[in-house]
Protein backbone atom coordinates (compact mmCIF):
# COMPACT_ATOMS: atom_id res chain seq x y z
CA UNK A 1 0.00 0.00 0.00
CA UNK A 2 3.04 2.15 0.06
CA UNK A 3 1.01 4.07 -3.39
CA UNK A 4 -1.51 5.46 -0.71
CA UNK A 5 1.51 6.83 1.35
CA UNK A 6 2.88 8.27 -1.52
CA UNK A 7 -0.17 9.71 -3.07
CA UNK A 8 -0.53 11.58 0.43
CA UNK A 9 3.07 12.89 0.51
CA UNK A 10 2.05 14.32 -3.25
CA UNK A 11 -0.98 15.82 -1.89
CA UNK A 12 0.78 17.78 1.20
CA UNK A 13 3.21 18.87 -1.45
CA UNK A 14 0.31 20.88 -3.19
CA UNK A 15 -1.01 22.26 0.17
CA UNK A 16 0.09 25.59 1.22
CA UNK A 17 2.05 25.63 4.32
CA UNK A 18 -0.02 26.47 7.60
CA UNK A 19 -2.86 24.27 6.29
CA UNK A 20 -4.72 21.64 7.51
CA UNK A 21 -7.26 19.31 5.18
CA UNK A 22 -10.05 17.99 5.69
CA UNK A 23 -11.54 14.92 3.73
CA UNK A 24 -14.90 13.13 4.62
CA UNK A 25 -15.74 9.38 3.28
CA UNK A 26 -19.20 10.42 2.61
CA UNK A 27 -21.20 13.48 1.75
CA UNK A 28 -22.53 15.36 5.23
CA UNK A 29 -25.86 15.90 4.27
CA UNK A 30 -26.52 12.20 2.77
CA UNK A 31 -28.05 10.16 5.71
CA UNK A 32 -26.61 6.01 4.96
CA UNK A 33 -29.17 3.93 3.29
CA UNK A 34 -28.95 0.16 2.87
CA UNK A 35 -25.62 -0.74 1.21
CA UNK A 36 -24.61 2.98 0.81
CA UNK A 37 -21.41 2.15 3.55
CA UNK A 38 -19.84 1.03 0.93
CA UNK A 39 -20.09 3.88 -1.42
CA UNK A 40 -16.86 6.01 -0.49
CA UNK A 41 -16.20 9.23 -1.52
CA UNK A 42 -13.40 8.98 -4.09
CA UNK A 43 -11.12 11.33 -3.37
CA UNK A 44 -11.18 10.36 0.52
CA UNK A 45 -10.90 6.38 -1.15
CA UNK A 46 -8.18 7.45 -3.09
CA UNK A 47 -5.91 8.41 -0.15
CA UNK A 48 -6.52 5.91 2.55
CA UNK A 49 -7.47 2.94 0.38
CA UNK A 50 -10.68 2.32 2.80
CA UNK A 51 -13.97 1.38 1.20
CA UNK A 52 -15.92 2.54 3.99
CA UNK A 53 -18.26 5.54 4.76
CA UNK A 54 -17.13 5.62 8.21
CA UNK A 55 -14.03 7.66 8.27
CA UNK A 56 -12.78 10.94 8.31
CA UNK A 57 -9.10 11.73 6.92
CA UNK A 58 -7.02 14.89 8.32
CA UNK A 59 -3.65 15.92 6.93
CA UNK A 60 -1.84 18.50 8.42
CA UNK A 61 0.98 20.37 7.01
CA UNK A 62 2.88 22.10 9.48
CA UNK A 63 6.44 22.47 10.06
CA UNK A 64 6.11 18.75 9.83
CA UNK A 65 3.33 16.51 8.04
CA UNK A 66 0.71 14.80 10.41
CA UNK A 67 -1.75 12.56 9.35
CA UNK A 68 -5.05 11.37 11.24
CA UNK A 69 -7.92 9.08 10.43
CA UNK A 70 -10.99 9.32 12.59
CA UNK A 71 -13.07 5.95 12.53
CA UNK A 72 -16.75 4.62 13.66
CA UNK A 73 -16.38 2.50 16.16
CA UNK A 74 -19.83 1.98 17.40
CA UNK A 75 -20.68 -1.68 16.23
CA UNK A 76 -24.33 -1.76 18.10
CA UNK A 77 -26.15 -2.25 14.47
CA UNK A 78 -23.32 -4.97 14.19
CA UNK A 79 -25.83 -8.12 13.44
CA UNK A 80 -27.41 -5.93 11.20
CA UNK A 81 -24.87 -4.40 9.18
CA UNK A 82 -21.86 -6.17 9.82
CA UNK A 83 -18.95 -5.55 12.21
CA UNK A 84 -16.72 -1.96 11.05
CA UNK A 85 -13.40 -2.56 10.78
CA UNK A 86 -10.71 -2.65 13.89
CA UNK A 87 -8.31 0.01 14.05
CA UNK A 88 -5.79 -2.56 13.15
CA UNK A 89 -7.64 -3.21 9.99
CA UNK A 90 -8.03 0.60 9.26
CA UNK A 91 -4.16 0.89 9.61
CA UNK A 92 -2.79 -1.87 7.50
CA UNK A 93 -5.18 -0.69 4.42
CA UNK A 94 -4.15 2.83 4.96
CA UNK A 95 -1.03 3.28 6.86
CA UNK A 96 -2.08 6.09 9.00
CA UNK A 97 -0.76 5.90 11.93
CA UNK A 98 -2.53 8.48 14.04
CA UNK A 99 -6.16 6.55 14.66
CA UNK A 100 -8.34 7.95 16.38
CA UNK A 101 -12.08 7.67 17.65
CA UNK A 102 -14.71 9.70 14.90
CA UNK A 103 -16.50 10.83 18.48
CA UNK A 104 -13.66 13.02 19.24
CA UNK A 105 -13.33 14.53 15.74
CA UNK A 106 -15.48 17.93 16.45
CA UNK A 107 -13.50 18.26 19.78
CA UNK A 108 -10.21 18.15 17.58
CA UNK A 109 -11.53 20.75 14.58
CA UNK A 110 -12.70 23.06 17.49
CA UNK A 111 -9.11 22.86 18.89
CA UNK A 112 -6.86 22.77 16.02
CA UNK A 113 -8.88 25.25 13.15
CA UNK A 114 -7.85 28.32 14.88
CA UNK A 115 -4.13 27.38 14.79
CA UNK A 116 -3.84 27.16 10.76
CA UNK A 117 -4.45 29.51 8.15
CA UNK A 118 -5.80 27.71 5.82
CA UNK A 119 -8.66 24.89 5.68
CA UNK A 120 -9.39 22.66 2.25
CA UNK A 121 -12.70 21.19 2.18
CA UNK A 122 -13.83 18.46 -0.48
CA UNK A 123 -15.75 20.75 -2.04
CA UNK A 124 -15.66 22.61 -5.28
CA UNK A 125 -15.54 26.06 -6.32
CA UNK A 126 -19.56 26.32 -7.06
CA UNK A 127 -20.52 25.10 -3.50
CA UNK A 128 -17.97 27.88 -2.39
CA UNK A 129 -19.59 30.72 -3.89
CA UNK A 130 -23.40 29.16 -3.71
CA UNK A 131 -23.16 28.10 -0.53
CA UNK A 132 -24.73 25.32 -1.13
CA UNK A 133 -24.23 21.41 0.86
CA UNK A 134 -23.36 20.52 4.06
CA UNK A 135 -19.88 20.94 3.86
CA UNK A 136 -20.20 24.56 3.07
CA UNK A 137 -22.19 25.53 6.10
CA UNK A 138 -19.51 23.23 7.51
CA UNK A 139 -16.95 25.96 6.24
CA UNK A 140 -19.60 28.39 7.12
CA UNK A 141 -19.52 27.79 11.13
CA UNK A 142 -15.53 27.13 11.23
CA UNK A 143 -15.07 30.38 9.44
CA UNK A 144 -17.76 32.06 12.29
CA UNK A 145 -15.43 31.41 15.15
CA UNK A 146 -12.10 31.46 13.56
CA UNK A 147 -12.38 34.22 10.67
CA UNK A 148 -8.82 34.75 10.40
CA UNK A 149 -8.75 31.01 8.60
CA UNK A 150 -9.14 30.90 4.98
CA UNK A 151 -11.41 27.98 3.26
CA UNK A 152 -9.97 26.46 0.15
CA UNK A 153 -11.44 23.67 -2.21
CA UNK A 154 -9.81 20.66 -2.32
CA UNK A 155 -10.86 19.91 -5.45
CA UNK A 156 -8.37 21.31 -7.52
CA UNK A 157 -5.51 19.28 -5.63
CA UNK A 158 -7.41 16.22 -6.16
CA UNK A 159 -7.78 16.82 -9.94
CA UNK A 160 -4.00 17.74 -10.53
CA UNK A 161 -2.92 14.27 -8.57
CA UNK A 162 -5.89 12.14 -9.75
CA UNK A 163 -5.45 13.16 -13.81
CA UNK A 164 -1.73 10.90 -13.78
CA UNK A 165 -2.51 7.09 -12.85
CA UNK A 166 -0.11 5.15 -10.62
CA UNK A 167 0.93 1.50 -11.54
CA UNK A 168 -2.00 0.27 -8.76
CA UNK A 169 -4.84 2.30 -10.82
CA UNK A 170 -3.91 1.12 -14.37
CA UNK A 171 -3.62 -2.47 -13.36
CA UNK A 172 -7.19 -2.41 -11.69
CA UNK A 173 -8.63 -0.22 -14.96
CA UNK A 174 -6.61 -3.35 -17.01
CA UNK A 175 -8.86 -5.70 -14.88
CA UNK A 176 -12.16 -3.81 -14.77
CA UNK A 177 -11.85 -3.58 -18.93
CA UNK A 178 -11.09 -7.40 -19.16
CA UNK A 179 -14.03 -8.17 -17.15
CA UNK A 180 -15.69 -5.70 -19.48
CA UNK A 181 -14.86 -7.70 -22.48
CA UNK A 182 -16.32 -10.99 -20.57
CA UNK A 183 -19.53 -9.71 -20.52
CA UNK A 184 -19.54 -8.51 -23.65
CA UNK A 185 -18.84 -11.44 -25.15
CA UNK A 186 -21.58 -12.62 -23.18
CA UNK A 187 -24.04 -10.34 -24.99
CA UNK A 188 -22.58 -11.25 -28.47
CA UNK A 189 -23.59 -15.07 -27.49
CA UNK A 190 -27.28 -14.46 -27.03
CA UNK A 191 -27.79 -10.92 -28.99
CA UNK A 192 -30.98 -11.69 -31.54
CA UNK A 193 -34.44 -10.64 -30.80
CA UNK A 194 -35.69 -9.85 -27.64
CA UNK A 195 -35.91 -6.89 -24.84
CA UNK A 196 -32.92 -4.77 -24.06
CA UNK A 197 -33.33 -5.61 -20.53
CA UNK A 198 -33.06 -9.53 -21.05
CA UNK A 199 -29.75 -9.21 -23.38
CA UNK A 200 -28.52 -6.59 -20.82
CA UNK A 201 -29.16 -9.47 -18.04
CA UNK A 202 -26.72 -11.52 -19.83
CA UNK A 203 -23.90 -8.97 -19.02
CA UNK A 204 -25.11 -8.25 -15.72
CA UNK A 205 -24.43 -11.83 -14.94
CA UNK A 206 -21.36 -12.54 -16.56
CA UNK A 207 -19.39 -9.46 -14.77
CA UNK A 208 -20.60 -10.43 -11.64
CA UNK A 209 -19.82 -13.92 -12.42
CA UNK A 210 -15.93 -12.39 -13.04
CA UNK A 211 -15.44 -10.62 -10.15
CA UNK A 212 -16.62 -7.01 -10.68
CA UNK A 213 -16.80 -4.86 -7.66
CA UNK A 214 -20.04 -3.33 -9.13
CA UNK A 215 -21.03 -1.76 -12.71
CA UNK A 216 -18.90 1.91 -13.65
CA UNK A 217 -22.59 3.17 -14.59
CA UNK A 218 -25.94 2.37 -15.59
CA UNK A 219 -25.54 0.21 -18.84
CA UNK A 220 -26.77 1.60 -22.42
CA UNK A 221 -28.99 -0.87 -24.18
CA UNK A 222 -29.98 0.81 -27.33
CA UNK A 223 -31.48 -0.68 -30.12
CA UNK A 224 -32.86 0.73 -33.31
CA UNK A 225 -34.03 4.50 -33.19
CA UNK A 226 -32.82 4.44 -29.64
CA UNK A 227 -29.13 4.54 -30.48
CA UNK A 228 -29.78 8.17 -31.73
CA UNK A 229 -29.93 9.21 -28.00
CA UNK A 230 -26.88 9.64 -26.40
CA UNK A 231 -27.92 8.54 -22.84
CA UNK A 232 -30.79 6.54 -23.63
CA UNK A 233 -31.85 4.43 -20.19
CA UNK A 234 -34.32 2.81 -20.45
CA UNK A 235 -32.99 -0.37 -21.85
CA UNK A 236 -36.93 -2.02 -21.96
CA UNK A 237 -37.26 -1.89 -26.08
CA UNK A 238 -37.67 -5.37 -28.20
CA UNK A 239 -35.22 -5.58 -30.44
CA UNK A 240 -35.48 -6.75 -33.87
CA UNK A 241 -33.37 -8.44 -36.63
CA UNK A 242 -32.37 -5.02 -38.68
CA UNK A 243 -31.60 -3.58 -35.86
CA UNK A 244 -28.27 -2.39 -34.87
CA UNK A 245 -27.72 -2.11 -31.17
CA UNK A 246 -25.23 0.07 -29.19
CA UNK A 247 -24.15 -0.44 -25.44
CA UNK A 248 -22.22 1.57 -23.31
CA UNK A 249 -21.22 0.14 -20.27
CA UNK A 250 -18.28 -0.58 -17.50
CA UNK A 251 -16.99 -2.86 -14.97
CA UNK A 252 -15.57 -1.75 -12.14
CA UNK A 253 -12.84 -3.06 -9.66
CA UNK A 254 -11.55 -1.96 -6.32
CA UNK A 255 -13.43 1.26 -7.43
CA UNK A 256 -11.67 2.10 -10.54
CA UNK A 257 -14.45 2.22 -13.95
CA UNK A 258 -13.80 0.69 -17.28
CA UNK A 259 -16.22 2.77 -19.67
CA UNK A 260 -16.87 1.03 -23.15
CA UNK A 261 -18.78 1.45 -26.30
CA UNK A 262 -19.39 -1.26 -28.83
CA UNK A 263 -22.10 -1.46 -31.67
CA UNK A 264 -23.34 -4.85 -33.04
CA UNK A 265 -26.12 -5.79 -35.19
CA UNK A 266 -28.87 -7.60 -33.94
CA UNK A 267 -29.38 -10.24 -36.65
CA UNK A 268 -25.39 -10.61 -36.54
CA UNK A 269 -25.21 -9.19 -40.20
CA UNK A 270 -24.51 -5.82 -40.60
CA UNK A 271 -26.25 -4.46 -43.63
CA UNK A 272 -24.24 -2.43 -46.16
CA UNK A 273 -25.25 0.94 -44.93
CA UNK A 274 -24.57 0.44 -41.56
CA UNK A 275 -21.20 -0.98 -42.72
CA UNK A 276 -20.90 2.31 -44.75
CA UNK A 277 -21.36 4.20 -41.26
CA UNK A 278 -19.63 2.01 -38.70
CA UNK A 279 -16.15 1.94 -40.94
CA UNK A 280 -16.64 5.88 -40.80
CA UNK A 281 -16.75 5.88 -37.08
CA UNK A 282 -14.01 3.24 -37.03
CA UNK A 283 -11.72 4.82 -38.78
CA UNK A 284 -12.07 8.39 -36.76
CA UNK A 285 -11.46 6.46 -34.06
CA UNK A 286 -7.84 5.52 -35.28
CA UNK A 287 -7.25 9.09 -36.63
CA UNK A 288 -7.93 9.66 -32.83
CA UNK A 289 -5.64 7.37 -31.21
CA UNK A 290 -2.72 8.22 -33.55
CA UNK A 291 -2.76 11.98 -32.22
CA UNK A 292 -3.15 10.89 -28.90
CA UNK A 293 0.32 11.57 -26.72
CA UNK A 294 1.16 14.46 -23.93
CA UNK A 295 0.96 17.81 -24.75
CA UNK A 296 -2.29 17.34 -26.86
CA UNK A 297 -6.30 18.84 -25.56
CA UNK A 298 -9.21 16.64 -25.64
CA UNK A 299 -9.99 19.49 -27.61
CA UNK A 300 -7.59 19.09 -30.35
CA UNK A 301 -8.97 15.47 -30.10
CA UNK A 302 -12.12 16.32 -31.10
CA UNK A 303 -10.94 18.88 -33.51
CA UNK A 304 -9.40 16.00 -35.34
CA UNK A 305 -12.12 13.68 -35.39
CA UNK A 306 -14.58 16.63 -36.99
CA UNK A 307 -12.28 17.48 -39.76
CA UNK A 308 -12.39 13.99 -40.52
CA UNK A 309 -15.96 13.33 -40.00
CA UNK A 310 -16.66 16.97 -42.66
CA UNK A 311 -14.30 15.22 -45.14
CA UNK A 312 -15.93 11.28 -45.00
CA UNK A 313 -19.57 12.91 -44.69
CA UNK A 314 -19.44 15.49 -47.36
CA UNK A 315 -18.13 12.62 -49.78
CA UNK A 316 -21.51 10.37 -49.70
CA UNK A 317 -23.08 13.71 -49.47
CA UNK A 318 -24.40 14.26 -45.95
CA UNK A 319 -23.06 17.17 -45.02
CA UNK A 320 -22.24 20.08 -47.13
CA UNK A 321 -20.52 22.73 -44.21
CA UNK A 322 -18.12 21.82 -41.66
CA UNK A 323 -21.16 22.90 -38.92
CA UNK A 324 -23.63 20.55 -40.78
CA UNK A 325 -21.45 17.60 -38.84
CA UNK A 326 -22.90 18.55 -35.42
CA UNK A 327 -26.11 17.18 -36.41
CA UNK A 328 -24.46 13.59 -37.08
CA UNK A 329 -22.07 14.03 -34.26
CA UNK A 330 -22.65 15.72 -31.10
CA UNK A 331 -21.17 15.16 -27.84
CA UNK A 332 -17.16 14.97 -27.45
CA UNK A 333 -14.70 11.98 -27.90
CA UNK A 334 -12.84 11.85 -24.78
CA UNK A 335 -12.97 12.59 -21.22
CA UNK A 336 -10.91 10.93 -18.10
CA UNK A 337 -11.25 7.51 -16.66
CA UNK A 338 -10.56 6.35 -13.06
CA UNK A 339 -12.39 6.22 -9.86
CA UNK A 340 -14.88 7.55 -11.77
CA UNK A 341 -16.05 7.24 -15.13
CA UNK A 342 -16.07 10.83 -16.07
CA UNK A 343 -12.84 11.09 -13.94
CA UNK A 344 -11.91 14.72 -12.26
CA UNK A 345 -9.35 16.43 -14.55
CA UNK A 346 -8.47 19.76 -15.90
CA UNK A 347 -9.94 18.79 -19.68
CA UNK A 348 -8.60 21.59 -20.91
CA UNK A 349 -5.11 21.20 -20.21
CA UNK A 350 -2.73 19.16 -22.00
CA UNK A 351 -2.02 15.38 -21.68
CA UNK A 352 0.40 13.97 -19.49
CA UNK A 353 2.14 10.44 -19.18
CA UNK A 354 -0.17 8.36 -16.79
CA UNK A 355 -3.79 9.81 -18.15
CA UNK A 356 -6.16 7.04 -18.81
CA UNK A 357 -9.25 8.58 -21.26
CA UNK A 358 -11.71 7.46 -23.43
CA UNK A 359 -11.78 7.67 -27.25
CA UNK A 360 -15.17 7.40 -28.45
CA UNK A 361 -16.31 8.65 -31.65
CA UNK A 362 -20.03 8.29 -32.83
CA UNK A 363 -22.36 8.84 -35.51
CA UNK A 364 -26.41 9.28 -35.05
CA UNK A 365 -28.38 9.31 -38.02
CA UNK A 366 -31.73 9.78 -36.93
CA UNK A 367 -33.22 9.50 -40.51
CA UNK A 368 -31.97 6.03 -40.83
CA UNK A 369 -32.20 5.48 -36.77
CA UNK A 370 -29.11 4.46 -36.98
CA UNK A 371 -26.84 5.05 -34.22
CA UNK A 372 -23.09 4.04 -33.76
CA UNK A 373 -20.39 4.33 -30.65
CA UNK A 374 -17.49 2.74 -30.38
CA UNK A 375 -15.36 3.30 -27.40
CA UNK A 376 -12.05 2.33 -25.77
CA UNK A 377 -9.68 3.38 -22.65
CA UNK A 378 -6.50 4.56 -23.54
CA UNK A 379 -3.73 5.09 -21.56
CA UNK A 380 -1.33 8.14 -22.31
CA UNK A 381 2.31 7.44 -22.26
CA UNK A 382 5.74 9.14 -23.27
CA UNK A 383 5.98 7.63 -26.54
CA UNK A 384 2.36 7.59 -27.42
CA UNK A 385 -0.89 5.84 -26.41
CA UNK A 386 -1.71 2.44 -25.48
CA UNK A 387 -5.45 0.75 -26.19
CA UNK A 388 -6.02 -0.78 -22.97
CA UNK A 389 -9.20 -2.34 -24.24
CA UNK A 390 -7.63 -3.43 -27.49
CA UNK A 391 -8.75 -6.99 -26.77
CA UNK A 392 -12.85 -6.14 -26.38
CA UNK A 393 -13.72 -7.39 -30.35
CA UNK A 394 -14.83 -4.36 -32.57
CA UNK A 395 -13.67 -4.87 -36.15
CA UNK A 396 -16.60 -5.39 -38.10
CA UNK A 397 -16.26 -9.26 -39.48
CA UNK A 398 -14.87 -10.39 -36.65
CA UNK A 399 -18.30 -9.36 -34.58
CA UNK A 400 -19.95 -11.49 -37.57
CA UNK A 401 -17.56 -14.04 -36.81
CA UNK A 402 -18.06 -14.58 -33.09
CA UNK A 403 -21.53 -14.01 -33.15
CA UNK A 404 -21.80 -16.96 -36.09
CA UNK A 405 -19.96 -19.25 -33.98
CA UNK A 406 -20.68 -18.09 -30.26
CA UNK A 407 -24.59 -18.00 -30.86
Amino acid sequence: MNYLKKRRDNLFGLMLDNSILISFSRYLNKEPIYNDRYDVLRNTYYITGVIDYGHIVVLIKDKENKEILFIDKDNSNSKFEGEYMSKEEYHNISLIDDIRDKKDFKIFLDESVKKYQFLYLDIDDIDLKTGLGMDNILAKKIKASNPNIRIKTSESLFKRLRCKKDEYEINNLKEAISITNKGIESILSHIGPMYEYQLESYFDQAVKYNGASSLSFPSIFASGKNSITLHYDKNDTLMKDGDLLLVDLGATKNMYSADISRTFPVSGKFSKKELLFYNIVLEGQKRVFEAMKPGVTLKQLDDILVDFYFVKLKEIGLVKAKEDVSKYYYHSVSHHIGLNCHDIAFDDEPLEEGAVISNEPGLYIEEENIGIRIEDDILITKDGAINLSEEIIKDPYEIEKYIKEHR
